[in-house]
């Protein structure tokens, strides 16, 4: 997103912090972003299910980044195994894409949420440490913090994860109206073909956008060098999008306390045109 706005959007767009809130108007879920307005925001595929319960003119247009999580434990805590984590004190964000990847790797041991100990940590960069310390048994959390935590224990930790599981979908999001307005729409569509634009560069030679990332997120070079690997820039609308937003509706929606919505539902929040008309423009040099 910053490489885009840097380098490959003709017109002016400014980015920052914030999240789908920035969208709606309204305060953030789990405090992360900000309230107030914006023309498109990212945020991963959990909270723009959060906000369209409020807000079902939220509309997904791109998939920029697919988040590989893992869950980081101590071998010395006494885990070999997913069946391990039992009763262990695990430091997560519950209400967040990182929570819902520990469900379902918890649900493929035969384990749930109630059968171990999740562990507020903040500020988040703590975790390592943390974990490190022996106040944690196991952290799952996004990147650099994750990788962090993989190094603080070196030898002692235990990695679970795989290509074959959940993976972080972080997404531009945007609103029907927005969408709908010809000027605004424009805008958007020549946006988000920057953005296709700069994955592409980052995928070639990712140093500038290493740089930015480091700058703009108070994280040092070495951070996000060692983290990056861990994502993949796709800036696409992968084919699997609609089936992950139905499998974690039903986890949400039980979290929440309310039915599920059903996959018709589901399948409005994607607005596939927006990409289509981005990648009938030429590249944005």
């Amino acid at each position: 997103m910053l490489l885009a706005a840097q380098d490959h959007y003709p017109d002016k767009a400014t980015v920052e912090m914030g999240g789908i809130a920035n969208l709606v108007g309204e305060p953030a879920i789990a405090g992360f972003g900000t309230d107030g307005v914006a023309d498109v925001a990212t945020h991963a595929e959990t909270q723009a299910l959060r906000y369209s319960v409020r807000h079902p003119d939220l509309r997904i247009i791109l998939t920029v980044t697919e988040g590989h999580y893992r869950i980081v434990a101590r071998r010395s805590a006494g885990i070999a195994t997913l069946a391990d984590l039992k009763g262990k004190r695990i430091a997560t964000v519950p209400p967040t894409s990182a929570g819902y990847f520990l469900n379902v790797m918890l649900a493929s041991a035969g384990l749930t949420m109630a059968d171990v100990q999740t562990v507020p940590i903040t500020p988040l960069a703590e975790m390592p440490n943390a974990l490190a310390k022996g106040r944690l048994d196991a952290v799952v959390i996004w990147e650099p913090y994750s990788e962090n935590a993989a190094r603080a224990l070196g030898d002692d930790a235990i990695l679970f994860g795989g290509a074959d599981g959940y993976h972080e979908m972080f997404n531009l999001n945007s609103t029907a109206d927005r969408l709908a307005d010809p000027a605004e729409r424009r805008k958007i569509v020549r946006f988000v073909r920057a953005v296709i634009d700069a994955a592409a560069a980052l995928r070639t030679d990712p140093a500038k956008a290493q740089a930015l990332v480091a700058k703009t997120g108070g994280f040092t070079p070495e951070e996000v060098a060692q983290a990056w690997p861990h994502h993949d820039f796709i800036a696409a609308m992968p084919a699997n999008l609609l089936d992950v937003l139905v499998n974690e509706e039903i986890w949400l929606a039980r979290e929440e306390k309310r039915q599920p919505r059903d996959r018709a539902t589901l399948a409005r929040l994607i607005d596939p045109s927006i990409y289509e008309e981005a990648m009938a423009l030429p590249a944005q040099k």
